[in-house]
């Protein structure tokens, strides 16, 4: 999967000074660069993806909110300390999903308030997300790898 990601992000068009990079868990805070610098001399694939594109002209862009992200921690943290059961296990999702949604528009907006007119933008997101149906309807979305599809488990 990430040879043909880093394929198609090497064949993408980058203009420098119009393409704004938007990364998935990265908060607007400030430190963008640095957070991305760290993860990516760490080997994390993604995160060299980004700074690969930033070497081309790329603007890296601080894309969700920090308090989102730590709401997002302290639930998994919660979830994983209080132990299963099958109605904990229906709140869990209920409140991941009401997260999740929350992000996405958040995502979205900063995207929307961000990309200017002749501007593109690369967006790396996990599967999950469903950041495109907030978008400005001026935006045009290309999915150069398809678009995402979720396995789901039987019965669900």
């Amino acid at each position: 999967m990430w040879e043909e990601i880093e394929s198609v992000v090497a064949n993408l068009p980058v203009p420098p000074g119009t393409v704004r990079v938007y990364q998935d868990g990265l908060p607007v805070c400030g430190h963008e660069q640095e957070i991305v610098s760290e993860l990516a001399g760490a080997g994390n694939r993604n995160h060299r993806l980004l700074v690969k594109l930033q070497a081309r002209g790329a603007t890296l862009m601080g894309t969700e909110s920090p308090e989102l992200l730590v709401e997002e921690y302290q639930l998994a943290t919660a979830a994983f300390a209080s132990g299963a059961t099958v109605r904990t296990d229906i709140r869990q999702k209920q409140l991941r999903d009401t997260l999740l949604e929350k992000r996405d528009r958040y995502i979205a907006d900063r995207i929307n308030g961000t990309l200017g007119a002749g501007e593109s933008g690369i967006l790396f997101m996990g599967m999950l997300h469903k950041v495109s149906k907030y978008l400005d309807s001026d935006i045009n979305v290309v999915y150069p790898l398809g678009l995402p599809r979720v396995r789901q488990r039987r019965g669900v």
